[in-house]
């Protein structure tokens, strides 16, 4: 086949439910070798409805999304004639979140995720595909919608008060979790980033969302 275009790989994660996340033209100091590099991701529930149906069952841990990411994208990077790195893969692991930040141009939330001008908080990075050729990249956005929300109500709805001044007090959140108190959380997602204006048309349904917080609360 041809050299591939950032059309083409759009195309070919299409039906798995993903999405191209950005990319960038390696330097010296990435030790990458590649051209360009192009991340993977998904936004909202279009991964969900794919990933149960080619993985029937899964188990609420968060190796099953891993293998079904690595069964799935490693034929897809070869038939794109691309090399494939996955975020779990190591120690030591690749730097996606600093990848993610350069592709993109995002920004943290005050609760830590990066936040999408679109996509809110509901978003993921799956894998980083390696080519050879140099691809015309999307610029990155470098808009950061948390800079123009003034409420904030990410910082004050988790029930528990989990983040402050000195962060994510993750033994607090699942301390949280592990009580009765704690179920809509666990079944519906974190309150904290359900409280984000941005990105409410992807919201994670109740399955997707719970799925991700028993994997949360296994993984702990």
């Amino acid at each position: 086949m041809g050299e591939v275009d950032y059309a083409g790989v759009t195309a070919a994660l299409s039906p798995l439910g993903l999405i191209p996340r950005g990319g960038f033209h390696p330097a010296a100091a990435d030790d990458l070798a590649a051209a360009s590099v192009i991340l993977v991701g998904n936004a909202g529930g279009a991964m969900w409805r794919q990933f149960p149906q080619q993985l029937p069952g899964p188990d609420g841990s968060r190796d099953a999304l891993d293998k079904w990411c690595r069964a799935t994208l490693t034929p897809l990077a070869g038939d794109l004639g691309a090399e494939i790195l996955f975020p779990f893969d190591g120690p030591p692991y690749q730097p996606f979140i600093t990848w993610a930040i350069r592709a993109e141009g995002l920004s943290p939330a005050p609760i830590g995720p990066l936040i999408h001008p679109e996509f809110g908080p509901w978003h993921a990075y799956r894998a980083a595909l390696l080519f050879d050729h140099e691809i015309v990249l999307p610029a990155p956005l470098n808009d950061h919608p948390c800079t123009r929300c003034a409420d904030k109500p990410c910082l004050t709805a988790c029930p528990v008060s989990a983040f402050g001044a000195d962060g994510y007090d993750v033994p607090r959140c699942v301390g949280h979790l592990q009580q009765p108190a704690g179920d809509d959380c666990l079944g519906q997602g974190c309150r904290a980033r359900r409280a984000c204006p941005i990105g409410r048309d992807y919201l994670y349904a109740p399955a997707q969302a719970n799925f991700h917080m028993a994997a949360f609360l296994r993984n702990y």
